[in-house]
């Protein structure tokens, strides 16, 4: 499942991972680390919504 941040539309895709922050393929977002914040802007875990595909 692809997420959305909600304050910049950054989509979390699992089969891409974050590159950027050493986060391999296939890393669902459940299991990123609680730190983790969107690539783009900064934003936290708790501001991204689930993509319905």
């Amino acid at each position: 499942m692809k997420w959305r941040c909600t304050v910049c539309g950054y989509i979390y895709d699992p089969e891409i991972g974050d590159p950027d922050g050493d986060i391999p393929v296939g890393t669902q977002f459940e299991d990123l680390p609680d730190d983790w914040t969107c690539p783009v802007c900064g934003a936290s875990k708790d501001l991204f919504e689930p993509l319905e595909e």
